[in-house]
């Protein structure tokens, strides 16, 4: 059932887990979300970015998903990192239950203005809207912020953002990264500033650049690279450790959002079968253990995010 962002987080929030935010791009991937979500009785984020609606359109991506949400859990159609607010515009007026407005680069005064823009757009159509104050460094899809351009959240201005813009969740930056490769060590995220941010802040929290870069799940992608001369693909590849991200949500993050690791179950997945089947020229059969890695993926996020069984029907 489609459903907003602020209702979704709301009960995340009472319940004391996150829900899991999931980036899609083609029908594959979609289907390995929604697939899981039914299976584990999960609510689930299903969300775009501004790459994923260039590549597939938005008006295809938003009747994906919109069949998906007619699923017997908690879905909620979300766009991700959107700093474009013509398409932001477009994808309330198509339909989507929740957007982010992306001004984290920008000047405060100018952050501020324009989310409120984007605020007021989707109260008009009962969306919720998430928004970000601090910035998060990495590069993936069209996002890419340097080191240099990165810095944390202060927590005071964290506050005084979500109560100026009243949006229904902010993002923040505690040394979490896009991409794959996160950082040069084992991340070590700043619990104890989320806590600070948790406290003072009402709308829920939400974790980006979280994914945990499976080290198996990068082997399954050098499988033969000697002969294919490919063994430099995702060299130096660091993410989060789970202890760190059950740490954030006991300190309050609600949305977690999963982007690369999705990415890398889908190329050892197809990796896997062109490797492994010499005579398979099906796409559907191509695109069947690529769909089957990342449904694990899911599977796996749901349990580590706390969502799992979150969504179970009411006996009647």
């Amino acid at each position: 059932m489609l459903t907003t962002l602020k209702k979704v987080l709301r009960d995340a929030d009472k319940g004391g887990y996150a829900v899991g935010a999931f980036n899609v791009n083609n029908l594959e991937i979609l289907r390995a979300v929604i697939d899981t979500a039914v299976e584990l009785e999960s609510p689930v984020i299903i969300q775009t970015s501004e790459g994923a609606i260039h590549y597939a359109g938005l008006e295809y991506l938003a009747a994906m998903i919109g069949v998906a949400a007619k699923s017997p859990v908690p879905v909620v159609m979300h766009v991700d990192h959107g700093k474009d607010l013509k398409l932001i515009k477009s994808a309330l007026d198509a339909g989507y239950s929740s957007v982010m407005y992306d001004g984290s680069t920008l000047p405060y005064k100018d952050n501020v203005r324009n989310t409120k823009k984007v605020v007021a757009w989707a109260r008009k159509c009962g969306a919720s809207v998430e928004a970000e104050i601090g910035a998060i460094s990495g590069v993936e899809d069209l996002v890419s912020v340097s080191e240099k351009e990165a810095f944390f959240t202060d927590p005071d201005e964290a506050k005084r953002f979500a109560d100026e813009t009243g949006v229904d969740a902010l993002a923040i930056s505690i040394g979490t990264a896009h991409g794959p490769n996160k950082s040069k060590v084992e991340p070590k995220l700043d619990i104890k500033r989320l806590k600070k941010i948790d406290a003072l802040v009402r709308a829920p929290i939400v974790l980006h650049g979280a994914s945990g870069i499976d080290a198996d799940m990068v082997e399954l992608t050098r499988d033969r690279c000697d002969s294919l001369h490919d063994c430099g693909r995702l060299s130096k590849a660091v993410g989060i450790p789970d202890a760190q991200i059950r740490a954030a949500i006991k300190a309050g993050v609600r949305k977690i959002n999963i982007d690369s690791d999705l990415r890398i179950a889908f190329t050892a997945g197809l990796r896997e079968v062109v490797l492994n089947d010499h005579k398979n020229i099906d796409p559907r059969k191509l695109l069947q253990p690529p769909t089957e890695l990342m449904k694990k993926v899911v599977a796996r996020k749901m349990a580590l995010f706390g969502c799992k069984g979150k969504a179970k029907r009411r006996k009647k």
